[in-house]
């Protein structure tokens, strides 16, 4: 019997850089969040999709599910956890803000835990530039070697014991695999997609409707 994968989509955000709520603006003629939870779609047993609190629940952007968020990402994603079946096995973490995830993505990281024996599995692209560690002042304290570094996308894949395993106690991270690596557990790097953009401004939206334009 094939694993029960559902899929959380955090669509939880204030917007705060964007100027409004990113995860709601129009893109090619339907929401960001729409585009996705339709990537979502094809490897999924079902996906619950996280909204800011008072957003409306009606309005189900595709979903199964649709929960209030929390007032942090990782209080979101706990949200979305309570309202996924006990039986699932894997858990797919996705980004509301990143609609160009491709198939592979998805493919890529559900693989590495159901048949590679990864706890988790996250995409990740080298990183170009040069990264310096700061201190409060601005006085750089260490040049990093980028070589050993990744830029992480999601969606990202857990085994779904370990992800509810990490959540517990209410611990705040920028993303789950983090919270699973406090645990201890393998966590994967599968190649990640420059196609991938997080929409975190008015550009990246402009980027991702003229990739959409621009087809394959």
């Amino acid at each position: 019997m094939p694993p029960l994968v559902w899929s959380i989509v955090v669509a939880g955000g204030s917007g705060q850089r964007f100027g409004q709520l990113k995860q709601f603006a129009p893109l090619a003629g339907q929401p960001v969040v729409d585009w996705s939870v339709a990537a979502c779609r094809p490897f999924s047993d079902g996906i619950v999709l996280v909204v800011p609190a008072g957003a409306d629940l009606e309005t189900t952007h595709g979903a199964d599910v649709v929960v209030e968020g929390g007032p942090s990402r990782s209080d979101s994603v706990r949200h979305g956890l309570a309202a996924v079946p006990t039986a699932a096995d894997v858990i797919v973490v996705h980004d509301a803000a990143r609609p160009l995830a491709s198939p592979d993505l998805f493919r890529a990281v559900i693989d590495a835990v159901t048949t590679e024996g990864a706890g988790a599995a996250i995409p990740g692209m080298p990183v170009s530039d040069t990264i310096k560690s700061v201190d409060d002042t601005g006085r750089v304290t260490a040049t990093l070697d980028r070589s050993t570094l990744v830029a992480v996308q999601t969606p990202q894949a857990f085994g779904a014991e370990l992800l509810r395993r990490a959540h517990t106690g209410g611990p705040v991270a920028t993303d789950d695999a983090a919270l699973v690596e406090a645990l201890g557990a393998t966590v994967r790097v599968v190649p990640g997609d420059p196609r991938n953009l997080k929409v975190t401004t008015q550009a990246d939206l402009r980027t991702a409707a003229l990739l959409l334009e621009l087809g394959d």
